[in-house]
C-alpha cells in the first residue's frame, strides 16, 4: 500500500513539472502565461540614446570648436631699466677741512652714507703770492693812488682780507711768478709795490662724491659737520 502512494506521488510531481514547463500543451494542458507587451515597449534601447545639451551649451560648442587655436605667445624684449628717480648723478667736491673738521666729517660720513658714496682725499693747496701796494694810511690816500695807477692803464682791484685798505696789481702761485711781475711794474714806473704772501701753503682734505646724486647731496649738505663749504664740479 505505501508503495502505491509513493508511486502516486512521483507520479504526481512529474505530472506537475511536465504541465509546468508546458510539456502538455499540445493535450491542452497548460499553465496560463501572462504577457505584458507594453512593458516590453517602453524598456530602454541604448543603441538609440541621444545627448542632447542644453540650448546656452549648443550655442557654444559649435563656436568653441570652430574658434582658432590661440597664438603662442611670444616673448617681449626686455624693457629697458627705468632712469634713477632723483636725477642723473655727477661727481661733486667741497674743501678743504684741516685735520679736526675732517675728523668730524669722516665720522658723520661713515654713520649716514652708504659706502663707497664718498671719499676725503688728503691735499696740500698751494700758497699766493701778490704784488701789493699798501697799507694806506685812509681811503683818501688810496683813492690818489688807483688815479695814478688808471692813469698808467695798469690794472688792479682791492687787495681784500688783512691788506686792507690796499692794492693789488696782480695774484700768482708762486713767489717767484710775484717777484717777475712786479720786475716788470717797476720798469714801467711803479715805485711802491712789493711782493707779499696773500696765503700760505693749505693742507687739508677734500671731500668728494664720486656718484652724487641730487638726494645724496642733500643728505650730505644736510650733515651738521659738513659745513657751509659749497659743493662743485669736481676738478678734472
Amino acid at each position: 500500500m505505501l508503495r502505491i502512494a509513493l508511486l502516486i506521488l512521483l507520479l504526481a510531481n512529474a505530472g506537475y513539472f511536465a504541465w509546468s514547463q508546458g510539456a502538455l500543451a499540445s493535450l491542452g494542458w497548460a499553465p496560463e502565461q501572462h504577457r505584458e507587451p507594453e512593458r516590453l515597449q517602453q524598456q530602454l534601447r541604448p543603441e538609440t540614446l541621444q545627448l542632447k545639451l542644453p540650448a546656452a551649451a549648443q550655442a557654444e560648442a559649435p563656436a568653441a570648436a570652430q574658434a582658432p587655436a590661440p597664438a603662442p605667445a611670444v616673448a617681449e624684449a626686455p624693457a629697458e631699466p627705468a632712469p634713477a628717480p632723483d636725477g642723473p648723478a655727477q661727481c661733486l667736491q667741497a674743501g678743504i677741512y684741516d685735520d679736526d673738521a675732517s675728523d668730524t666729517l669722516r665720522r658723520a660720513l661713515v654713520l649716514q652714507l652708504p659706502e663707497g658714496s664718498w671719499k676725503l682725499d688728503a691735499i696740500t693747496q698751494p700758497g699766493r703770492w701778490m704784488v701789493y701796494m699798501g697799507k694806506f694810511a685812509d681811503n683818501q690816500a688810496l683813492e690818489k693812488k688807483r688815479a695814478e695807477l688808471v692813469a698808467r692803464k695798469l690794472d688792479h682791484d682791492r687787495a681784500g682780507g688783512t691788506l686792507e685798505p690796499g692794492l693789488s696789481l696782480g695774484r700768482f702761485s708762486s713767489e717767484e711768478a710775484a717777484t717777475r711781475e712786479l720786475t716788470q711794474l717797476v720798469r714801467q714806473g711803479v715805485r711802491s709795490a712789493r711782493v707779499v704772501q696773500e696765503r700760505p701753503d693749505k693742507h687739508g682734505f677734500i671731500l668728494r662724491l664720486p656718484t652724487a646724486t641730487p638726494a645724496l647731496r642733500a643728505q650730505v649738505e644736510a650733515l651738521p659737520a659738513f659745513g657751509a663749504k659749497p659743493l662743485r664740479a669736481c676738478a678734472s
